[in-house]
């Protein structure tokens, strides 16, 4: 029999538009969320982050999957497969993920997705969407060293259960699936203090669990368009009633580990089951999650150094993040008590080379290493904020895709610490040498937003290219394009085929200078020193009236940054 049709379903397979809608919808949803999350957190150590780490964890997979779907982000369902942008959603999360929470939910996001990928035209949509969220379930089981009932794996079991349970019927349609999927969660959740004696103590329901249940909310919405009801509301179908936390301790249990060690890991994946079982002979709350040679490792330990070095022992540990929980609560109790002040302004810009990176530390900017294949993620902006210690933050993301995570760190940063008086401010960046157009007009003794206004307005202005080597064969708007040759953008946009980088490199600047021009930037990256006194020459000869400025960038991918002011 024919499934019916519902918005955001097709016949073949679930649309990468419902996916997209329920990622979006779902960081929304946890935004909102995140503080009484947060406030909820008391197992399996009360350090006041699940929240957080599982916005930051989805925000990562967000990021990546509309990274993933490029021009295409927009209409999804045109990108052709999948499987690509589904991939990328499992790794982006993957890679994002922090905490004991964010990497449980990274492996549920991971699982769902591989199983949703990999559906074929034959299956009902409902049975792919119980398989997935079975799929999830099972994995973040198989994750833990140690699974402990009452917790997000009890809350997603509950809901794999009555998804698959709702699919047997063959008139169910995916929006059945997931409304009893949330509907599961819901009432499970609620169940939690009664089987975590930690959770019943202090009054309240399990974080991680409720976070799930807010991600499977925003599941339910995308397919029925009932919006979760915000979580303060007193009625509603979507409301857990949580106690109010009052009684909740902030004290460690003075036998439990002290520090929380996170590492990414590249090795074999036939070696992680065995470090699974040696990290738990160190510690608790071991999660290790991966495949296809990428892991990530999360684990409480009072032996730091024994826990990285079982990473050293089968491969390479890289991104490790140390935690020490009595500092981290002191910390946040201290924040709350009497927070430090705030002062000043700053500037966060994203830079894609050593070159650039200069550049941008002499104009007096923290940097955030980042380009092509190493952006950066919410997280690492979002520490890079916060730690400048400044009151107002401008916040350079000079890429397009890392816009979305600039966005989402200043939220974050301005939810944090607004009580301090945090402002954050996001300037649109989509190239570095916008980047530097903006900073180079940046003046601490302005007023915030007239300083900003100036920055976005210069950035704006700015008229920028660059020259690439194609990686694939492709249609572009100039033209189809094979494999090795050189392409001109501009303004974003693939305008130029050529067989000859130094010549593409000369009509890009051309097309710049035609509305005339002051100034000329160029910024040479791998392998584009002679391209640059090449276009330098070019300048001087056919536009003598015009200054040319060259910096050597080191950015990768791009030869060639070209802008006209």
């Amino acid at each position: 029999m024919d499934e019916r049709t519902v918005p955001g379903e097709r016949r073949r397979g679930i649309a990468l538009s419902a996916v997209l809608r329920f990622v979006d919808i779902a960081v929304d949803a946890l935004a909102g969320a995140r503080e009484e999350v947060d406030a909820l957190n008391v197992y399996p150590v009360p350090d006041g982050d699940t929240g957080t780490n599982m916005y930051l964890t989805v925000v990562a997979a967000r990021d990546a999957i509309r990274t993933a779907l490029g021009e295409h982000a927009d209409h999804p369902d045109d990108a052709g497969a999948a499987d690509g942008p589904l991939a990328a959603l499992a790794r982006g999360a993957l890679l994002g993920a922090r905490g004991n929470s964010g990497v449980i939910l990274s492996e549920m996001l991971g699982a769902a997705a591989r199983r949703i990928a990999a559906a074929r035209p034959d299956e009902r949509n409902a049975v792919v969407m119980a398989e997935a969220l079975q799929e999830a379930s099972s994995a973040s089981y198989a994750a833990v060293g140690e699974p402990v009932e009452g917790t997000m794996l009890t809350v997603m079991r509950a809901a794999a259960e009555a998804g698959t349970t709702t699919a047997t019927d063959p008139e169910a349609r995916t929006s059945d699936v997931l409304t009893a999927a949330a509907a599961a969660a819901r009432e499970a959740l609620g169940h939690t203090p009664e089987q975590l004696e930690v959770l019943a103590q202090a009054g309240v329901v399990d974080a991680g669990g409720r976070g799930v249940s807010v991600i499977l909310d925003a599941a339910e919405t995308v397919l029925t368009g009932r919006r979760p009801i915000p979580v303060t509301a007193p009625l509603g179908s979507h409301v857990i009633p949580v106690p109010h936390v009052e009684h909740a301790s902030d004290e460690l249990s003075a036998d439990g580990p002290a520090y929380e060690v996170m590492y990414l890991l590249d090795t074999d994946d036939d070696r992680a089951p065995r470090l699974r079982e040696q990290l738990g002979e160190l510690g608790d709350s071991v999660v290790v999650v991966g495949r296809d040679g990428l892991w990530n490792v999360h684990v409480h330990t009072d032996d730091v150094g024994a826990a990285i070095e079982l990473g050293l022992g089968i491969g390479r540990p890289y991104r490790i993040r140390v935690t020490h929980f009595a500092e981290q609560i002191a910390a946040q109790t201290a924040a709350q008590e009497q927070p430090a002040p705030l002062a000043g302004r700053r500037v966060v810009a994203v830079a894609a080379g050593p070159g650039l990176a200069e550049l941008f530390e002499e104009a007096g900017a923290e940097v955030v290493r980042g380009g092509p294949g190493r952006r950066p993620s919410t997280g690492e902006l979002l520490e890079a904020i916060t730690a400048c210690g400044a009151r107002e933050v401008v916040v350079l993301p000079n890429d397009e895709p890392t816009i979305r995570a600039a966005l989402a760190a200043a939220s974050t940063a301005e939810a944090d610490h607004g009580n301090r008086g945090l402002r954050v401010a996001v300037i649109p960046t989509h190239t570095q040498v916008q980047g530097l157009a903006a900073v180079a007009v940046h003046e601490p003794g302005r007023a915030f937003d007239q300083d900003v206004t100036e920055m976005t307005a210069t950035a704006r202005h700015v008229r920028h290219g660059a020259v690439t080597i194609a990686a694939r064969q492709a249609m572009t708007m100039a033209g189809p394009c094979e494999p090795g040759d050189a392409l001109g953008v501009i303004a974003g946009d693939f305008a130029v085929v050529g067989d000859d980088l130094g010549s593409v490199a000369l009509v890009v600047l051309d097309r710049l200078l035609a509305a005339g021009g002051e100034l000329v930037t160029i910024v040479s990256g791998v392998d584009g020193e002679g391209l640059a006194e090449r276009a330098s020459a070019w300048v001087e000869e056919f536009h003598p009236h015009v200054d040319v400025v060259v910096y050597d960038g080191g950015q990768e991918r791009y030869p060639l940054l070209m802008s006209v002011e």
